[in-house]
């Protein structure tokens, strides 16, 4: 599913990186077909803010104590401080989305077996980066929004597992999510096995470097 039709901002790279594969796999018999969902994807995104955040607010008596307050980290208190305006009619609102999402879901595992995105919008990045403000010239608007290609099999309660789909030209490793319908586990690991028989990725090791 790539990028989803340019919705995802995604490093240079990585969508290439994850179709060499694929084609690996159509080399050894898969059908690999290019497949977008029937969905308004923003609205899946108000979705899963809202049950994350509705689900900080267990946590508001740390926001309000002020002995525990500055000890949050500043992302944390952002969603705990969301919390307090999701009412009931919100989360009513998330979970019918959801529902609607499911339905989707079925109607793509009725033509696919599987469906493929990449495992991260980024390649790895400095350690001293808490997130990434941009991607490829987008500004990311919440702290989470770089890792945005997460929900999808989340929001489906989806099997997935993630597999290397090798390095770039830096030798920053990138996988590729791939789910299955909800209970087919192990349809997910079989298939997992079988595409670790055709790829050598795991055998290769990063080059390790003194610490500065």
């Amino acid at each position: 599913m790539g990028n989803l039709g340019g919705y995802l901002a995604m490093e240079e790279g990585i969508t290439d990186l994850c179709e060499d594969s694929l084609n690996l796999l159509n080399s050894n018999g898969a059908v690999v077909e290019t497949a977008a969902p029937l969905f308004t994807l923003s609205d899946l995104w108000l979705c899963w803010t809202t049950l994350r955040h509705g689900g900080r607010a267990s946590m508001r008596r740390y926001w309000e104590d002020p002995d525990t307050r500055e000890m949050l980290k500043p992302e944390l208190a952002y969603e705990i401080e969301d919390s307090f305006s999701i009412t009931a009619g919100d989360t009513a609102n998330a979970n019918r989305i959801r529902r609607a999402w499911y339905r989707e879901l079925d109607r793509l595992f009725k033509q696919y077996d599987f469906l493929v995105l990449p495992t991260a919008q980024v390649f790895p990045y400095d350690k001293n980066l808490s997130w990434p403000r941009r991607i490829a010239d987008r500004r990311m608007d919440t702290y989470h929004r770089w890792m945005e290609v997460v929900i999808y099999g989340s929001l489906g309660g989806l099997p997935i597992v993630n597999v290397p789909v090798g390095f770039d030209a830096q030798g920053r490793p990138m996988g590729m999510q791939v789910m299955g319908p909800y209970g087919a586990d192990k349809k997910v690991l079989e298939f997992a096995l079988a595409y670790e028989g055709l790829t050598d990725f795991l055998d290769r090791r990063p080059e390790l470097v003194p610490a500065a």
